[in-house]
């Protein structure tokens, strides 16, 4: 099945991430392929080589990326991610890929739509994809299995909270 976690609230990627935990611990193979992030201070990225069955792997830089003037490193990476998520599908040894991101990468331009699409028509049936980030596309919607939008209410940002370690990273 095909599962898209989107909205301006804050929780999708920590869906996936809850999802693979669960996946993992009855034993099944979990692979997130992460879109636009570079930074190995994420909560996620240290503890994945202690979770069983789940391997991360990180594509883009550490900074944002910047909408209508991505940098040529950042459609290098999202490109270079986008391959390894085509080889990964392929080889079919996962029974969970998680594309985090992969929503906002077609939003900006990095990915394109149809190739996401021919991507997931590419799917094995017994495999689970989940599509994480904002600004979903209404045809990757339409497709989908399952899809949540995370929606904000209220937010500590909103009254000058940084980001928390261990919370938002």
């Amino acid at each position: 099945m095909i599962q898209v976690y989107t909205g301006n609230g804050k929780g999708k990627t920590t869906a996936a991430l809850g999802l693979a935990l669960r996946a993992c611990g009855h034993g099944r193979k979990v692979a997130m392929i992460q879109f636009m992030k570079g930074d190995i201070e994420y909560g996620e990225v240290k503890i994945a080589p202690k979770i069983p069955g789940f391997e991360l792997h990180q594509f883009g830089l550490p900074t944002f990326v910047k909408k209508g003037a991505p940098s040529d490193e950042d459609l290098r990476l999202a490109r270079e991610g986008f391959d390894f998520a085509q080889k990964i599908i392929a080889e079919g040894n996962h029974d969970l890929v998680i594309l985090d991101e992969i929503n906002v990468a077609v939003d900006y331009g990095l990915i394109p739509l149809n190739d996401l699409s021919s991507l997931l028509d590419s799917v094995p049936d017994e495999m689970e994809i989940v599509l994480t980030g904002r600004y979903a596309h209404e045809k990757i919607i339409a497709r989908a299995d399952l899809v949540t939008e995370m929606r904000e209410i209220e937010h500590p940002y909103q009254k000058g909270v940084e980001a928390r370690e261990g919370i938002e990273y």
